[in-house]
């Protein structure tokens, strides 16, 4: 696939465009005596039937979510507070990821945001990946800085809204049918395998955040353009 091929970029949010959530979730952990990484654990068991699944895809409430959660996390031998966990999904813009999306944006190609979130009581919406989510209305009262980025978007998929999320490759679809291209035709950014899986087995060209420089550097060859 050469940069000619490409006709969109999509990208995850939290933990992408924003830092990742699991830092937070590591000092929770310590700082309530948890084994390293049992939150995350709880969020990879059962993972299209758990609460967390279900809060995204908005088949439960606040409330239902934080009782059938900490239920999991009982049953996994240990007790959590599950709002105080909600509260830990906050991130910061990366603005080298910021600055990519500009040049792409410069570039005409399209821009689409693949974010799995929920919607909490106050009637935004927060991205389970990390922070804020992309309701653009919302954004622009809630996080003026972060909803500038979002207009930059020319589609946004949520879970919370569609009643799916990734890794379902229905999730995939809908930006591919919401862009009018072929899954062939994007790349895609996500800072979690499970969800590249099912995009690159569509055809998309996929491309794992660990460190957002490297990541970006991939992306610049893919597109064929710098980013930076």
């Amino acid at each position: 696939m050469t940069g000619s091929d490409i006709r969109a970029v999509l990208w995850d949010f939290g933990g992408v465009i924003l830092t990742s959530p699991f830092e937070a979730f590591a000092r929770y952990e310590r700082d309530h005596g948890l084994p390293p990484g049992f939150i995350r654990g709880l969020n990879a068991t059962n993972p299209d039937d758990n609460a967390w699944a279900k809060l995204e895809r908005g088949e439960v409430d606040l409330d239902g979510f934080a009782e059938l959660f900490e239920e999991e996390a009982r049953r996994a031998g240990h007790e959590v507070d599950a709002r105080a966990i909600l509260l830990l999904l906050s991130g910061e813009l990366r603005p080298e990821m910021v600055t990519a999306l500009r040049r792409i944006k410069q570039r005409e190609l399209a821009l689409a945001m693949l974010t799995n979130n929920f919607a909490p009581a106050d009637g935004g919406t927060r991205s389970a990946g990390g922070g804020v989510g992309p309701t653009r209305g919302d954004m622009r009262t809630a996080r003026p800085e972060v909803a500038e980025v979002i207009d930059l978007f020319d589609v946004v998929i949520e879970s919370s809204r569609v009643g799916v999320r990734k890794p379902d490759p229905r999730f995939y679809e809908l930006a591919c049918e919401a862009l009018g291209i072929e899954p062939a035709q994007a790349v895609f950014l996500d800072d979690l395998g499970v969800n590249l899986k099912p995009a690159r087995a569509m055809g998309m060209k996929t491309i794992k955040v660990v460190d957002p420089q490297d990541a970006l550097r991939e992306l610049e060859a893919t597109l064929g353009f710098p980013l930076r």
